[in-house]
């Protein structure tokens, strides 16, 4: 889910600041437009290179840059089409539809600039878009040596997007980038799912195979919608607002967005009228002295903080004389695991996500005064170790002139109790931003035709069940339009088993998200892949890519072919009561229901309509239905299969096709 930082050594502090420097001035600004020395590169966008694979039997769009006023000639197999570049110098034509097929040469000319792309087929594209199961690479699948090794195709293309993240909707990719044919080289760092989907798909869609990855580990579904189907869907105007501001003005975007932050603190329960740990002077015994040199807490050896996810607050403080208050200064913070929002003398200066990732934030005129200075962290961790990185050298004020003044007061803590609740993400932020990854890496791919799209995606939002089937609605909505297709077939891959087993019902945030999954997936032009029965309870990264591909290859033959085979496993149709049994009918059953490794099939509860009702129950499988006996206890007013972060299941059909994880009311 997301990447973890590691030790650091004192001599790589100023490795921090230019690295981190680096980073901050990446995010705020758009990718730069190609200069005159590369405007035949420019003249066509960067999807356009050798080996591209274009959508059969749809116009064809082509587009680019130019000079403005320019005709651009452009032509593709036997079409011939022109069009004159606009005041900002865009240009766009579209094609007529061609069949499967290929190789075609496509030619691009504009004066005496001329552009030409050979090895062009035509077939199907797919995008491949998600958090880190998606971007997971062909190295780390089940017997990677061999799938390398063997990898081999010149029907099939792929290209993966750089990852970016920006404020505002770019044109073009944030890095260079190419489409290549399959073959050891490109196919070892490219994702799993999507190639693996591809390759057992082409055995029965004889047709050459486009495949566009778009990904990045541990981000939200937020940051992958655009920020017009953000505000559509309400609730989030202010942090949208803020956002816009960040990409002209970010200094002021930081502090709007300091009040946000501090307003949701001040609101939360069990915090004190006036508790305003940012201000950094207030007192308390809950402030405890952090170990000189950091780290990670769950390594500090405090036993609340050994399997601690959640959030602490630091602090520390720096003497500064006139002078250097009077400088241009920067604030250097070394990686924070996972997340940060900071304050300087009360006032917020910046907010990251990345637990790699040093922190450089550029500290307004006159916030800093002669004496003491406050310097406040507040860092959320969800997984795994986290806390503020060390060396103590690796966080400083730099100035103007070149010097530094390290931190050597140490730092002070305060954990802050988990029934708070999770904070609000800055806006501008990576993969826990709003829309800061359409904007990067799905804005430029506007305008392509696509045969349909995979989503791998919501373990980052599991906090958030209940609000992301409307979350999932909205992007497969707005992708719709991005695209121009309002039936774009949309592939759904349900989260994975991962955690500890239930040895009781109870409630499972991961089986809430799964739920929303399915319901979004009953859309007519989308299905559901199925992963419940090849997760890692250890692992979250499950690595058997393989059967994954082959379901979501299956989903793809019914939702967007048309074959008349289930998109994936048996599906609950009805539950009705017979007597002293709850029935469970089932559809898209191939052949019958079996049970593997027990008498019946392991995993239903009834439950009533009171939270906490539910009860495990001894099912019995009978042809393509399931019987639950109610027995003594309270009235069932529904049914539950699965439903934990990682539920045993062992209900499958002929086709080997498990039953999913679902929820569904008695009649």
């Amino acid at each position: 889910m997301k990447r973890k930082a590691a030790g650091t050594p004192h001599r790589l502090f100023a490795a921090y600041a230019r690295t981190a420097l680096a980073t901050l001035l990446l995010g705020m600004a758009p990718f730069a437009p190609a200069t005159a020395d590369d405007a035949d590169a420019a003249l066509l966008h960067p999807l356009f290179q050798d080996h591209v694979v274009l959508q059969r039997d749809r116009p064809i769009r082509i587009w680019g840059d130019a000079a403005p006023g320019v005709t651009v000639q452009v032509g593709l197999a036997r079409h011939r089409r022109s069009a004159r570049a606009d005041a900002s110098g865009r240009w766009s034509v579209e094609l007529p539809a061609l069949p499967a097929g290929g190789p075609h040469t496509l030619t691009a000319r504009a004066g005496e600039v001329s552009r030409t792309v050979a090895d062009v087929l035509v077939g199907d594209v797919w995008l491949c878009s998600g958090q880190s199961n998606m971007e997971l690479q062909v190295w780390r699948s089940l017997d990677a040596h061999a799938e390398i090794a063997g990898a081999a195709s010149d029907t099939i293309r792929v290209l993966t997007v750089p990852q970016a993240s920006r404020p505002a909707p770019q044109t073009r990719f944030g890095d260079d980038t190419r489409w290549q044919t399959v073959s050891p080289d490109s196919i070892r760092d490219f994702s799993a799912a999507c190639w693996y989907f591809a390759r057992e798909l082409q055995k029965t869609v004889d047709v050459p195979m486009g495949l566009v990855n778009a990904a990045w580990g541990g981000s939200r579904i937020q940051a992958w919608t655009s920020a017009e189907a953000l505000r559509s869907g309400g609730g989030l105007g202010a942090e949208l607002d803020v956002l816009a501001l960040y990409a002209d003005a970010p200094e002021a975007a930081v502090a709007r967005w300091g009040d946000v932050w501090t307003g949701w603190w001040q609101q939360r329960p069990g915090i004190a009228a006036g508790d305003r740990p940012w201000e950094g002077d207030a007192g308390g015994a809950d402030w405890r002295d952090a170990p000189r040199d950091l780290g990670a807490w769950e390594r500090w050896g405090i036993p609340e903080l050994a399997a601690f996810d959640g959030m602490l607050w630091y602090r520390t403080q720096v003497r500064l004389t006139a002078d250097q208050a009077a400088q241009a200064a920067t604030l250097i913070l070394g990686p924070a695991d996972e997340m940060d929002t900071t304050w300087v003398n009360g006032r917020a200066v910046g907010s990251t996500y990345g637990a790699g990732t040093p922190r450089t934030y550029a500290l307004p005129d006159g916030l800093l005064r002669a004496g003491d200075n406050h310097i406040v962290v507040n860092v959320l961790d969800t997984y795994r170790e986290g806390g503020l990185a060390g060396p103590a050298s690796a966080h400083a004020l730099r100035f103007a002139d070149g010097s530094t003044v390290p931190f050597d007061g140490g730092w002070r803590y305060r954990v802050v109790p988990n029934a708070v609740g999770s904070p609000p993400r800055a806006p501008w932020q990576s993969a826990a931003g709003l829309s800061t990854l359409y904007n990067g890496m799905i804005a430029p791919l506007a305008g392509m035709r696509l045969r349909g799209m995979l989503w791998y995606q919501g373990e980052s939002n599991t906090f958030e069940a209940d609000a992301y089937a409307g979350l999932l609605r909205g992007l497969r909505d707005d992708l719709r339009g991005r695209f121009g297709d309002p039936r774009l077939p949309f592939l759904v891959v349900q989260l994975a088993g991962y955690g500890t087993p239930a040895s009781a019902p109870g409630e499972s945030d991961w089986a809430a998200l799964r739920e929303a999954q399915r319901a979004v997936a009953a859309d007519p032009h989308s299905a559901l892949a199925l992963t419940i029965d090849i997760g890692d309870r250890y692992d979250i990264h499950p690595p058997n890519k393989q059967v994954l591909g082959k379901r979501l290859a299956r989903a793809a033959r019914h939702a967007v072919y048309g074959e008349t085979i289930a998109a994936s496993g048996p599906v609950p149709q009805q539950a009705r009561r017979e007597g002293d049994e709850v029935v469970l009918t089932f559809a898209d059953v191939e052949g019958a229901l079996v049970a593997y490794g027990a008498a019946g099939p392991a995993g239903f509860e009834l439950c009533g309509a009171a939270a906490g009702s539910c009860r495990f129950v001894d099912a019995r499988v009978d042809g393509g239905r399931v019987r639950l006996p109610t027995g003594d206890g309270p009235v069932p007013t529904r049914v539950r299969y699965a439903w934990a972060d990682a539920p045993m299941v062992n209900l499958f059909d002929a086709a080997d096709q498990p039953a999913g994880p679902f929820e569904i009311e008695i009649r």
